[in-house]
């Protein structure tokens, strides 16, 4: 098994934020999102698809809050990503906030300004994460 990597099938993009579009406001979805462009709010998988995958291209950005189960990012994310399934953060993949999941995976060159915390159900670090980001949402502003 050492060396082996599982195939994984590809996920189906069901909504396309293209590279020359601008989204503000929050998004919410079921399926696949894939962003080329800029969102400027939150990004949000309806809680009932287990399956929801965010793709973030190496030119996508988004500024806020993601509550995604399966996250790729290659882009920026200014604000917390909350995974309760899989984040794969690639080469250009750049976090400024607190990244909570369950299984993650990071290239060499990704960031992540902030914490990593891991968790096993979505719930519990859900309802958690806001109480423990707080401190350094304080620090920052003084």
């Amino acid at each position: 098994m050492l060396g082996k990597r599982k195939k994984r099938r590809a996920k189906r993009i069901d909504t396309l934020v293209g590279q020359h579009s601008k989204v503000l406001g929050d998004v919410h979805f079921k399926g696949g999102l894939h962003v080329d462009g800029s969102i400027k709010g939150n990004v949000c998988a309806d809680p009932d698809d287990d399956s929801a995958m965010l793709s973030l291209s190496d030119h996508g950005c988004v500024e806020g809050e993601v509550r995604v189960p399966h996250v790729v990012l290659n882009g920026v994310v200014l604000g917390d990503v909350y995974a309760s399934e899989h984040v794969e953060l690639a080469a250009n993949a750049r976090v400024t906030g607190n990244v909570y999941y369950n299984l993650i995976e990071m290239a060499i060159g990704a960031e992540v300004n902030g914490k990593l915390v891991h968790h096993t159900e979505s719930a519990p670090a859900a309802e958690a994460a806001p109480e423990q980001a707080e401190p350094l949402v304080k620090a920052a502003t003084e």
